[in-house]
C-alpha cells in the first residue's frame, strides 16, 4: 500500500499530470463522481472548485487515505460497475487510470451512462500499456519488457478503445486527445522500475544521471456527452 501511494503521489505531483488533471475537470458540472479515485487528489481538487465531489474506489484502505487527506470530498467503497448513486444523479463522470485494471471495462462505461444526467459529461483517461517509448541500445529487449508488463493486466490496451466504448454506450460528441508526458532525467526512473530490474535498468539509471534518458508515455483522454 505504501509503495502504491508513493508511486501515485509521484505521478500526481508531476507538472504535466497536474495540467492534465485540470484539463479533465472542464465541463464536468457541479456534481462529479471520480471512479477509481485512489488517494483522492482529483476529488479534493474538484471540491475546491465548488463541486460536490464523490470519490469511489474498490480498495477500503485507499478510501480511508483519501477521506483523511481530502475531508471536503465524499468517499465510498464500491465497484466501478455498481456505483452507489441514483440514475441521472451526477453531471460529470471521471475515470483516470482505471479501465485497464477492470475485468469488464465495458460494464463501468455502461454504469457511467446510468448515473449521468442528460447531457452529462464522461471523461476517460489512461495510457496504453504497450506504448512506453524508451531510448535504449537494445530496443527489442525493451519491447519484450514492456509487453510482458502489459500482459499482467486484464486490459492493458483499453485506452485505444475508449472512443468506441463511449460510442457503444450511447455517448455523443465523443472526442479523443493525446497528451504525452516526457522524462529525460532521474525523475523518470520510478516509472521504469515498474518494468523490471537488471542491467538494462542500470543502463537507464546511468543515462538519467548523464541527462541522456528518454521516456515518453502518451496519455489518452476521451470524453463524451450522455445523449438525452
Amino acid at each position: 500500500m505504501s509503495t502504491l501511494l508513493t508511486v501515485l503521489d509521484f505521478l500526481d505531483d508531476l507538472p504535466q499530470a497536474r495540467d492534465l488533471r485540470e484539463h479533465t475537470y472542464k465541463a464536468l458540472g457541479d456534481t462529479v463522481v471520480d471512479v477509481g479515485c485512489g488517494s483522492g487528489r482529483a476529488v479534493g481538487e474538484l471540491a475546491a472548485r465548488g463541486a460536490r465531489a464523490i470519490g469511489v474506489d474498490l480498495d477500503p484502505a485507499m478510501i480511508q487515505v483519501a477521506a483523511e487527506r481530502w475531508p471536503s470530498g465524499e468517499f465510498h467503497v464500491a465497484d466501478a460497475a455498481a456505483l452507489p448513486l441514483d440514475d441521472g444523479s451526477v453531471t460529470g463522470y471521471r475515470a483516470d487510470k482505471l479501465l485497464h485494471a477492470l475485468p469488464e471495462p465495458e460494464r463501468a462505461v455502461a454504469e457511467a451512462r446510468r448515473v449521468l444526467a442528460a447531457n452529462g459529461r464522461a471523461v476517460l483517461v489512461g495510457h496504453d500499456w504497450d506504448t512506453f517509448v524508451i531510448d535504449s541500445d537494445d530496443p527489442a529487449f525493451i519491447r519484450t519488457l514492456v509487453h510482458a508488463r502489459a500482459d499482467t493486466m486484464p486490459h492493458p490496451r483499453i485506452a485505444r478503445r475508449y472512443r468506441n466504448l463511449l460510442l457503444d454506450n450511447g455517448f455523443a460528441d465523443v472526442t479523443v486527445e493525446v497528451h504525452t508526458i516526457v522524462w529525460t532525467g532521474t525523475e523518470g526512473l520510478p516509472m521504469l522500475a515498474g518494468l523490471g530490474e537488471g542491467a538494462w535498468l542500470d543502463d537507464q539509471d546511468a543515462r538519467a544521471r548523464a541527462d541522456r534518458l528518454f521516456l515518453a508515455i502518451p496519455i489518452f483522454l476521451a470524453s463524451g456527452t450522455r445523449a438525452a
